[in-house]
């Protein structure tokens, strides 16, 4: 069983915010494989289903991003998880819009989400997607991070979560991580 993990902050206020682009993604990919995140556990929201042959979890944490961690590592309790078989999709402040950048470990480069994981799971050598949502050139980074796509923004955040989700379908069906960072770098 693979375990995929997007990240992102609950509640109304933050839907379609750049800081809520792990949940977008997963998103995209239950819904292109019909899985319904619907089932609430341990501080999560999930469904499970196939990809590619693969039983799969999908999770999108239902505490705040900080406290990712809390909601990610008892479901690998529960389900049994292994580090090796968890991908987690986080936003990335230091990307150019649209860009991707797949890692299998690294530390949480100042990403509070990552702090968690790492913090709760043990190890900082679990799989990322990192989908680049560029730097604020005129706002905070709280309020840039806060704050939704603009019209022009928005197709391109789209194209980047649609290599996002095609890079978790190769993933799930067993493609090496090296040759994946080589296709989707």
């Amino acid at each position: 069983m693979k375990m995929i993990v997007g990240l992102g902050n609950i509640g109304p206020q933050y839907d379609n915010t750049r800081h809520n682009t792990g949940f977008m993604v997963v998103d995209a990919l239950a819904q292109a494989h019909q899985i319904d995140l619907t089932t609430r556990k341990m501080d999560a929201r999930y469904g499970m289903g196939m990809i590619n042959g693969e039983k799969v979890v999908i999770v999108k944490p239902t505490t705040f991003m900080n406290e990712s961690g809390r909601a990610v590592h008892p479901l690998m309790q529960y389900y049994k998880v292994a580090v090796e078989d968890l991908i987690v999709v986080q936003d990335d402040m230091d990307l150019p819009l649209g860009r991707i950048r797949l890692r299998n470990h690294g530390s949480a480069g100042g990403h509070n989400g990552i702090k968690s994981l790492i913090a709760h799971v043990g190890t900082q050598d679990f799989a990322r997607i990192k989908v680049g949502i560029a730097h604020p050139q005129q706002h905070t980074v709280v309020d840039y991070v806060l704050g939704r796509f603009t019209a022009d923004q928005q197709p391109v955040f789209n194209q980047a979560s649609d290599h996002a989700v095609a890079a978790l379908e190769d993933w799930v069906a067993g493609m090496d991580f090296a040759q994946l960072m080589n296709r989707y770098n």
